[in-house]
């Protein structure tokens, strides 16, 4: 990727300081967009604005600029580098206007094509975010320049098309309509949204209406492709969307800010959801083929929120540059969880954020590629690696502390001091930080320090002493904590619960709960003294972030009664725990594993069994070792296939534990029969069976034949994406050379064929199948960095980094640690981006081997 891709922090500051109040016209023409051989589109852009220096430059990713004029005057095409259009000498006021041909993207970002193999029909869609608006018109692309945006789009007649506002005006002219829409308010190039093509729709209407005798009416619509229709459960969608309005307009103080309400469900879509004012844009996987789950549709209605929070956190309120992406990401984050709990039907929003979105905090939070919150972002390259788990779940988790700390109703007082001071500006951690505080009266700037400018998690370990009764003659709770980039000490303040639990009559019963407040390295708990406690769970309620321990006896006594720990969220903590500890290596997997068996069976609250069975996949196929891999594998498919023959049909508790068959039978043939019974029964979901075959596949049990049967059943878009996974799962070193082969050799792939190429290449977990590619693997990187899109390069350089056994060498010595560290040595002037992506891979590596050392 060229240089002048990317876009450093400094030189965008001093745009800043030179342009002022942009205003953009932008038309956009896809007549032959449905034409295959038609590689690109015109874009037209025009452009006014205020300077106060003699020069700056547009952002614009074009295949060729047809003209381009500064206040009536050419601009010279040769100064054009393929990422940066000059502009000077400035004037006062400006106008700028370009018509350039830009490419049509099938990488997920830009101006998505996509053709449905099912009925030939074409649909597009936007994804501008960080920087990508510049690939479809000619713009100053940072959050701070906000504008006004006015699109204009000519498209074939029967086509549906949106962008952020309603639509002002149409006229047909022949077999095509030129559509213009409302103009903006204020907000960022990356949340200009576009979608075209022959979408089926629906739409809704909601009503506001508030204590004051006020009302707001809020046009609602969805969009999905013809194909997926049947699938768009719009019912549970609206309902979802109206709740969260209601909420958010009781709660933020602010009133809906962006006219309609669309969400547009798309194919090929690299992201979850992308919170587009006005036209929210959402990965179509989130139609579920066949039928969902509660917990699946619970895991919707978190995401609907996380989204719909983004238009005050976020759009209305944005951040001035990207090292505040968690202004806006951990806010929403948090809020999916919160509100989902709060005003819906779906009552697990705190259960998921403990047990299964905190995960990939931890995990990325004792990386050496972790950073503070309130990262530190010099250029756009690292602006797209900060969309991590730090920015999301570990900010989430802290502005929940913050919300113990302060009070939930100070809180969002606090959120609406903000909204009300920044609608439609640019916001830093300071506006943020003033506005809690005027609400709180807690002065928070150490608070802030200690928890959004320092990396790494706390740590918060039980210490206690029991007398031969089993009664406790002495508690505290210790904290510790590393600073990963400074390498300094770090103590954070906690406010969180624990609770003790007893075997008592035969069952477990919780015996006490203390609030405790931890500002120091170690806190007494005298109330303890004397209670019979034979479990302790640190962080009860899971108000606070740190990775915690259970103490010994606490650990017995979790492996005999863990599916006993009520409430449901203190259960939740508690598997948090314990696979913390898996993940640390301080708990073999072969543990876990017997904890499962024995305790995850019980399980009744459906949210947490759906995380336990991909726990138990990864328990075995990650932290086991190879030698123990397939027996271990085969026991726990056994135990699942029992609970599907015992569930009754059709229930969500039979559909979970086919889930785990599904991810546990990849590693072990001994069920093959039964799988591949599942795999073919036309009562669970489509994209379940594929699950199941892409399993049979990895064993060997299924060959390309038996796939090919189940992709004439499913001749689709996600079922052929399906099918390259499968096939490419297959066992055997020369399956895994042509996988490398058709990943590495130029082919233009989309970004859903490479994902799902790379997720076959690390399928059946065997590390010989995949360790010969490793010298060649090291040799593309550069490559790959420079040739490919960041993104592509990411996904290349996570998906074949080799797997690794502990039988090929410990830590310090197994041939792959070795060679990646020695790359990393030799390499310390790549660019900080690819390097960084480099440590992860081998961070993740090195932490399975420690656990596989642990077995």
């Amino acid at each position: 990727m060229t240089d002048a891709l990317n876009l450093t922090q400094a030189e965008c500051e001093q745009r800043a300081s030179v342009v002022h109040d942009p205003v953009y016209a932008i038309g956009v023409d896809l007549t032959h967009a449905a034409d295959p051989t038609a590689t690109s589109f015109t874009s037209h852009t025009r452009l006014t604005f205020e300077a106060t220096g003699a020069s700056t430059w547009l952002d614009l990713v074009a295949d060729s600029i047809e003209s381009a004029t500064l206040n009536g005057q050419p601009i010279d095409p040769a100064t054009y580098d393929g990422a940066r259009l000059p502009l000077e000498p400035l004037l006062p006021h400006n106008v700028v206007e370009v018509t350039a041909r830009c490419a049509f993207r099938n990488t997920g970002d830009g101006l998505h094509r996509f053709t449905d193999p099912q009925d030939a029909n074409t649909y597009l869609y936007t994804h501008f975010e960080p920087t990508d608006a510049r690939r479809m018109f000619a713009c100053f692309e940072q959050p701070d320049l906000k504008a006004h945006f006015e699109v204009t789009v000519t498209a074939p007649t029967p086509w549906q098309v949106r962008s952020n506002q309603p639509a002002v005006a149409d006229q047909q002219q022949g077999e095509v309509t030129v559509t213009r829409f409302g103009q903006t308010p204020l907000m960022s190039t990356y949340l200009v949204a576009l979608a075209a093509g022959p979408y089926a729709t629906t739409s809704d209407r909601h009503v506001i209406v508030r204590a004051d005798g006020s009302r707001q009416e809020i046009e609602l619509g969805l969009l999905c492709r013809q194909t997926m229709r049947e699938y768009l459960d719009e019912q549970d969608i609206f309902t979802v969307t109206k709740q969260g309005l209601d909420f958010f307009d009781a709660h933020f103080g602010v009133a809906y800010p962006w006219g309609k309400y669309e969400q547009v469900f798309v194919p090929e879509y690299n992201i979850g959801a992308m919170e587009n004012p006005g036209l929210v844009s959402w990965n179509e996987n989130f139609l579920y083929r066949g039928g969902a789950t509660q917990t699946q549709r619970g895991q919707r209605a978190e995401v609907i929120l996380h989204e719909m929070s983004h238009m005050w956190f976020g759009d209305l309120a944005t951040m001035q540059w990207w090292d505040g992406l968690w202004l806006k990401e951990s806010f929403a984050d948090l809020m999916g969880y919160q509100v989902a709990q709060a005003a819906t039907r779906y009552p697990d929003g705190w259960v998921q954020l403990a047990l299964g979105r905190k995960q990939w905090a931890y995990t990325e939070d004792q990386m050496p590629t972790t950073h503070p919150i309130v990262a530190t972002i010099p250029d756009l390259e690292a602006a797209r690696q900060n969309f991590d788990g730090i920015s999301y779940a570990k900010g989430a988790a802290t502005l929940k502390q913050l919300s113990t700390y302060v009070g939930t109703d100070r809180f969002f007082a606090g959120a609406r001091s903000y909204f009300a001071e920044h609608a439609y500006g640019s916001t830093t951690l300071d506006d943020l930080l003033t506005a809690m505080e005027g609400a709180s009266g807690e002065d928070l700037r150490e608070w802030a320090r200690a928890w959004w400018q320092t990396s790494g998690p706390s740590h918060l370990t039980p210490v206690v002493t029991r007398l031969s009764d089993g009664s406790i003659s002495a508690l505290s709770i210790e904290q510790h904590g590393v600073d990963h980039v400074t390498g300094q000490s770090i103590l954070r303040p906690h406010r969180f619960t624990v609770s003790l639990y007893a075997v008592l009559g035969g069952d477990l019963e919780c015996v006490s709960t203390f609030p405790v407040t931890l500002t120091e390295q170690r806190l007494a708990i005298p109330e303890a003294i004397g209670l019979a406690a034979d479990l302790i769970v640190v962080n009860a309620a899971d108000e606070t972030y740190a990775v915690t321990r259970l103490d010994a006896g606490s650990l017995e006594t979790a492996e005999r009664w863990l599916a006993r720990i009520e409430p449901d969220l203190t259960r939740a903590v508690t598997w948090s725990t314990l696979w913390g500890m898996v993940r640390d290596g301080a708990l073999s997997a072969a543990t876990f594993a017997d904890v499962f068996a024995t305790q995850a069976v019980a399980e009744v609250n459906p949210s947490i069994l759906t995380v336990l069975v991909q726990f138990g996949a990864e328990a075995v196929g990650t932290y086991t070792p190879a030698a123990h891999r397939s027996q271990q594998a085969a026991r726990l498919v056994r135990i699942c296939l029992d609970r599907v023959a015992q569930a009754v049909p059709g229930s969500d508790e039979r559909l979970t534990w086919v889930r785990g068959v599904a991810g546990l039978a990849a590693m072990s043939d001994t069920c093959a029969d039964e799988v591949a019974a599942l795999a073919t029964s036309q009562d669970l979901p489509t994209d379940l069976r594929w699950r199941l075959a892409n399993s049979l596949a990895a064993t060997g049990s299924w060959s390309v034949a038996d796939l090919d049967a189940q992709l004439a059943g499913d001749d689709t878009m996600t079922g052929r994406t399906a099918y390259a996974q499968a096939v490419a799962s297959r066992p055997g070193r020369a399956v895994k050379e042509q996988v490398w082969k058709s990943l590495t050799d130029g082919s233009r792939l989309s970004n859903d064929h490479r994902r799902a190429l790379l997720a076959g290449y690390r399928q059946p977990f065997s590390a010989a199948d995949t360790q010969a590619d490793f010298p060649a693997y090291l040799d593309h990187l550069e490559d790959w960095w420079n040739t490919l899109g960041q993104t592509d390069a990411e996904r290349m350089i996570m998906g074949l980094f080799p797997l690794v056994d502990i039988a090929d060498g410990d830590p310090a010595t197994h041939p792959v640690l070795t060679g990646a560290r020695t790359w990393l040595l030799e390499h310390e002037d790549a660019p900080a981006a690819l390097y960084r992506t480099v440590q992860q891979a081998l961070a993740i590596a090195e932490r399975s081997i420690t656990a596989q050392t642990a077995y």
